[in-house]
């Protein structure tokens, strides 16, 4: 009996401390939103502000540093980064699951190694590409980018194709149907779990970015969301107060998607995990 209290005793005690250490930054940045600059610098993280209707550092957050500019360019950049992904990722998938051929092995461990190099390595020769192709300084640049599909896209795809089985492929080519149609028409609207799991993973990874739009897209007019919140940051002075609102004003959109999207999420991380 006493052995089952402990192990209770330890096991919820964990997840409270887990919790905690989850949330501690967050309750930081929501106190932090509402305070004072003085107050700020003068006071704990954890204590909170003595006036929660203090929204002027929303209101700088938001006009000072251009969220809506930063908030459309980030959509563009979404828009079209996460859909050529997609598309580029199930085709690769598609192909590397249907068809044998002779580097397939080749292809798979290319995406594993380049997923293992740091994308700061390769960024001389990709910035000076950039540049020679008059994308620098452009919404184009960091979409040529962020469309390449990672090998983590790949397997998702890969492993809900397994599920797929290939006689559908075979009942299409009887009917006459090419293999882009087989893809488009008959696995592609399958792949719905994975996909969903695919742009959201893509989704947050372009939306939190930095040093991509920082490096290629310097222009007063080019900010993103997340170059939006450098704007704080000065020489002499950063407001962290001003920072803690625009972090919270950029963490909405991705926290409506991924309440709209969780299901699909779960379901194709877990697709084809039990087979």
């Amino acid at each position: 009996m006493i052995k089952k209290v402990m192990i209770s005793l330890l096991k919820y005690g964990s997840l409270l401390l887990w919790s905690f250490i989850i949330f501690f930054p967050l309750i930081t940045l929501f106190f932090g939103s509402f305070k004072t600059y003085d107050e700020f610098v003068n006071t704990a993280g954890m204590v909170p502000t003595e006036n929660f209707l203090n929204f002027d550092n929303y209101i700088r957050a938001f006009n000072e540093g251009k969220m809506l500019m930063g908030f459309t360019n980030t959509f563009i950049l979404l828009l079209f980064g996460v859909g050529g992904s997609i598309i580029i990722g199930s085709m690769v998938a598609y192909i590397i699951n249907r068809f044998d051929f002779k580097f397939k092995k080749t292809i798979l461990f290319a995406y594993l190694l380049v997923s293992i190099v740091p994308l700061e390595i390769s960024q001389v020769g990709t910035f000076k590409l950039m540049h020679k192709l008059g994308l620098y300084n452009t919404l184009l640049a960091p979409i040529v980018i962020y469309i390449g599909a990672d090998v983590l896209m790949v397997y998702i795809y890969l492993q809900a194709l397994d599920k797929i089985p290939k006689e559908m492929d075979k009942a299409a080519i009887l009917e006459g149907a090419s293999y882009y149609k087989i893809y488009s028409r008959v696995i592609f609207p399958l792949l719905k779990p994975a996909t969903a799991t695919v742009a959201l993973l893509k989704m947050i990874a372009i939306y939190n970015d930095f040093y991509i739009p920082y490096l290629y897209m310097p222009g007063e007019k080019m900010n993103t969301v997340s170059t939006t919140i450098y704007r704080f940051v000065g020489p002499n002075q950063t407001d962290w107060h001003v920072i803690s609102a625009a972090i919270l004003i950029s963490m909405i959109p991705m926290l409506i998607l991924f309440f709209m999207l969780q299901k699909y999420i779960y379901q194709g991380i877990t697709a084809g995990s039990i087979r």
